[in-house]
C-alpha cells in the first residue's frame, strides 16, 4: 500500500498525485515529498528501482528483516533503518517493527513490513496548518523519528508494570509460569536494547551533522530525541536489573518453600521412627519379656510411642523447626 503526499513551497498539500509523475515533481528542489509503502510487495520495490535508482544493497537490505539500526551513505541519498516498538494486546510481547528510510535533498520514502501508528500522526502533525513543523526534509524526520521514540516510554512503563505485578505475585503466591513470564520479559529486553542503543549511534551521526538535509536549526531537536534514548537505555538496563532480582527472589522463594517441605518431612519421619522404636521393642519374639503378660502392655506401649512424639514435636519447635 502505498501513501504519496506532496508539500509545495508554500505549504499546500497534494496527496492525489500520479506515480509517473513523481519525477517531474522531484526536479523541483522546493517541493518536499513523502512516499510511505506499507507491506511492500514485489512490484512496490521495483517501482522504487525504476523512479528513486536506488543501490541494490539498499533495496536488499529493505527486504530483509533483523537488520541493524543503521545510516548508510549512497551519494545523493541515505538509507537509515530504525525501529518501532509496540505492545501485543494478546500476549503482552514487545514487537519490533523496522522503518527503512531513504532520505534525499527533497523526498523521503519509507518503508515497513507492518503498520506504524507514529507515520499516521507525524503526517497529521505535517499537514496541520498550525504545526510548528517546518517545510523542509529535516523537519520532517525529526518530527517522525521524535514519534517513534516517544512512543518507546509507554512500552518501558508497560515493562515496569509486569514486572512489578511479577515482584508482588512472587512474594504473595508463586505461579507456575512465574519462571517463563521472567524470562520471556529478559528476552523482550534484550532484544530492545540490541535496538535501542545503534539507534542512539544513528542520531549521533545525524547531530554531527552528516546528513546534509539536517540544518543547524535541527540539530536542537535531534538533541531532544537523542536524550530521550539515552534515558531509554538507562531504564533498560535498569529493568534488566531488576528482572535479575527477581529471578533470584523466585529462586529463593522456591529454595525456601523447598526447604519448609524438607523441615516437616524430617521432623514427621524422627516422629515416625521413635513410635517405630517402641513397636519394635515390643515386637521381637523373646519368651521372656516383662510387659508380654501385663494387661496394660499394650495401652502402656501407645502412651510411650505418644509421649515420645510429643517430647520430640517440643524439641523441634523449641530449636524453632516447626
Amino acid at each position: 500500500m502505498r501513501d504519496l503526499t506532496v508539500c509545495t513551497s508554500k505549504g499546500h498539500f497534494m496527496t492525489q498525485v500520479a506515480p509517473h509523475d513523481l519525477s517531474k515533481i522531484r526536479e523541483h528542489p522546493d517541493q518536499t515529498i513523502w512516499l510511505d509503502v506499507e507491506s511492500p510487495t514485489e512490484d512496490d520495490f521495483e517501482f522504487l528501482r525504476e523512479e528513486f535508482q536506488f543501490h541494490p544493497l539498499a533495496m536488499e537490505d529493505a527486504t530483509r528483516r533483523h537488520q541493524r539500526p543503521k545510516v548508510d551513505s549512497y551519494g545523493s541519498y541515505y538509507f537509515v533503518v530504525f525501529y518501532a516498538i509496540n505492545v501485543d494486546d494478546q500476549t503482552s510481547r514487545l514487537m519490533l517493527t523496522p522503518l527503512y528510510m531513504f532520505i534525499g535533498h527533497n523526498y523521503l520514502v519509507t518503508v515497513h513490513p507492518r503498520p506504524i501508528s507514529q507515520i499516521g500522526e507525524t503526517l497529521r502533525r505535517w499537514r496541520d496548518p498550525k504545526s510548528p513543523l517546518g517545510l523542509d526534509m529535516g523537519g520532517l524526520i525529526y518530527a517522525l523519528l521524535d514519534a517513534i521514540v516517544d512512543d518507546y516510554f509507554p512500552v518501558i512503563d508497560h515493562v515496569a508494570d509486569r514486572i512489578d505485578d511479577m515482584e508482588q505475585q512472587i512474594f504473595a503466591e508463586v505461579k507456575d509460569d512465574a519462571l517463563q513470564t521472567i524470562f520471556s520479559l529478559k528476552k523482550d529486553l534484550l532484544a530492545v536494547r540490541r535496538v535501542v542503543a545503534p539507534e542512539r549511534d544513528v542520531l549521533n551521526i545525524m547531530l554531527r551533522r552528516e546528513i546534509p538535509v539536517f540544518e543547524a536549526d535541527d540539530v536542537t531537536y535531534l538533541q531532544d530525541v537523542y536524550d530521550h534514548i539515552v534515558r531509554i537505555i538507562d531504564s533498560l538496563d535498569t529493568y534488566r536489573e531488576l528482572l535479575s532480582s527477581a529471578l533470584d527472589s523466585y529462586l529463593s522463594v522456591q529454595s525456601n518453600k523447598l526447604n519448609k517441605v524438607v523441615k516437616a518431612l524430617t521432623v514427621t519421619s524422627i516422629v515416625l521412627m521413635s513410635a517405630t522404636l517402641v513397636a519394635g521393642v515390643y515386637g521381637m519374639n523373646f519368651v521372656h519379656m516383662p510387659e508380654l503378660q501385663w494387661r496394660f502392655g499394650y495401652a502402656w506401649a501407645l502412651a510411650l510411642m505418644a509421649l515420645i512424639s510429643i517430647g520430640v514435636v517440643i524439641f523441634f519447635r523449641r530449636i524453632k523447626w516447626l
